[in-house]
């Protein structure tokens, strides 16, 4: 039988200011709804308090042609490192994905900060494709935060 356990890693550059590429993931979700407007179509705070460890947020997002939605838990924050990560508890995503863990990390280096995204999952069986499409979207959606901050 074939593993089922992944994961996937890409990294991004962005010119834009790293500590506030992170301080959106952690405090503000609900603004890339107007940072990325094509991708997503709005964030809510279901349980908790924006930016802690535990909360429950919803995302209403559309990919790969199709209007989506995902669940997730703030499961670990780390300021030192700018490292957010979000267990997916609900949503299309476990259509496919048994586990499904997504952590974006920004390196910020002056000018040049990079954004890290990491998927740790676990498909349902053999069939289910790498989450590489996903991946292509987070990745699209880091390009339009990065625009939105650089030209305003």
């Amino acid at each position: 039988m074939a593993d089922l356990s992944g994961t996937l890693t890409k990294e991004i550059t962005i010119k834009s200011d790293g500590d506030v590429f992170h301080e959106i993931f952690r405090h503000r979700p609900h603004h890339i709804a107007q940072m990325s407007p094509q991708s997503i179509q709005g964030v809510d705070l279901h349980e908790g308090e924006w930016g802690t460890v535990g909360s429950i947020i919803n995302w209403n997002f559309f990919h790969d042609g199709k209007p989506k939605v995902a669940k997730e838990v703030i499961e670990a924050i780390d300021e030192e490192k700018k490292l957010v990560c979000f267990k997916v508890i609900g949503g299309d995503i476990l259509e496919a994905y048994k586990t499904f863990l997504i952590t974006v990390h920004v390196d910020t280096h002056g000018e040049e900060n990079i954004v890290t995204w990491t998927f740790h999952y676990e498909k349902l069986n053999e069939n289910i494709p790498e989450p590489h499409s996903l991946m292509e979207f987070v990745l699209s959606v880091t390009k339009d935060i990065e625009t939105h901050h650089i030209n305003n």
